[in-house]
């Protein structure tokens, strides 16, 4: 596997420049902090529940195929349609993509991918091993999770990787029903943006923070051969941590993960100001890709990107790399 791997990073190098409702946008930073409310390490030894890798992947996964909820100029499709965006490569690698073919006009619409979870978790160990995620001029690519959607915001929203266009720090967001905010003297290693989790059709800001390192989304993320996001969902907090492909702990190679050694965590959301169990409720996992929409459009002309994000959709080369491919994603409780 790994010498197709090091052959999609050659590839890669050579290609590139440079629900329910999902609702992120960029936010603000905020920066203030009081006295700090570390991460708790966890006495719960965790164990595989689930597991989705190689040929039987999608065996685990339904195809989304409602208009999307963000606006987005994208198809989400099924069946046949999906067959060519939506695979098993030879080495077990799973790819979601875009269609890049020829023939969309401006202001048109692509064939994407959104996928999600059959079983949902009402807390646990997520723990998802990405080896390149899509990006590009109009691209917003996302892995989240997502309570009963027809009672958005309420039942919740975590959103563990997100971006639009040429962005190449990853945001994690909450959205939540009113009554959760994130706690100012929370101790993460990713800045701040945002405290205020109540999201509604009208602010879906959420509570985000926003990570530092330039690998952490987009082409930095795909040129090391991605990596691993992992997060908790527990009455204590949700906890979200970053590794490179270089630093993954063994313990999670070997699927014995023990978070209460990893540090501290990349985002913290401690229960503090916010009744963890009440605001997230079983949790169904989703990657999805769409295109333009409420953020990637609106943040476009600020992305550096040529003309608009309605020219955008026309140029099929500027869809080569808006490809998840995906190692596996694991479930322990």
């Amino acid at each position: 596997m790994f010498g197709a791997l090091a052959a999609l990073v050659l590839s890669l190098a050579a290609s590139a420049s440079a629900l329910a409702p999902h609702h992120s946008a960029q936010l603000r930073r905020h920066n203030a902090r009081g006295t700090n409310v570390t991460f708790a390490p966890r006495s719960t030894s965790y164990k595989l529940v689930d597991e989705f890798s190689g040929q039987n992947f999608f065996d685990g996964w339904d195809f989304f195929t409602d208009a999307d909820p963000t606006h987005g100029l994208v198809n989400f499709v099924d069946g046949d349609a999906a067959k060519k965006l939506a695979y098993v490569q030879s080495d077990n690698t799973i790819v979601l993509a875009v269609d890049d073919s020829d023939g969309v006009p401006v202001g048109g619409k692509r064939n994407s991918i959104r996928i999600s979870s059959k079983k949902s978790w009402t807390r646990g160990l997520f723990v998802a091993d990405i080896f390149a995620m899509p990006h590009g001029c109009g691209v917003w690519p996302a892995y989240w999770s997502l309570g009963n959607g027809a009672d958005w915001p309420n039942a919740g929203e975590i959103d563990i990787i997100e971006g639009v266009n040429t962005n190449t720090k990853n945001q994690v967001t909450l959205h939540s029903g009113p009554g959760c905010t994130l706690d100012k003297a929370a101790h993460a290693l990713a800045d701040v943006l945002g405290t205020s989790c109540a999201s509604s059709n009208g602010d879906n800001a959420g509570c985000a923070y926003q990570q530092t390192q330039n690998t952490s989304f987009g082409h930095g993320f795909n040129m090391q051969a991605g990596g691993v996001f992992a997060h908790t969902l527990e009455a204590d907090g949700i906890s979200v941590w970053f590794f490179d492909r270089d630093a993954i702990p063994a313990d999670v190679a070997s699927k014995q993960p023990d978070p209460a050694s990893w540090g501290t965590p990349t985002a913290y959301f401690p229960n503090t100001q916010c009744d963890i169990m009440s605001h997230f409720l079983a949790q169904n996992l989703i990657f999805d890709i769409t295109v333009c929409g409420d953020w990637a459009g609106s943040a476009y002309s600020q992305s550096g990107c040529p003309a608009t994000c309605n020219d955008a959709v026309a140029n099929s080369s500027n869809f080569n790399l808006a490809q998840w491919k995906i190692s596996s994603v694991r479930v322990y409780q």
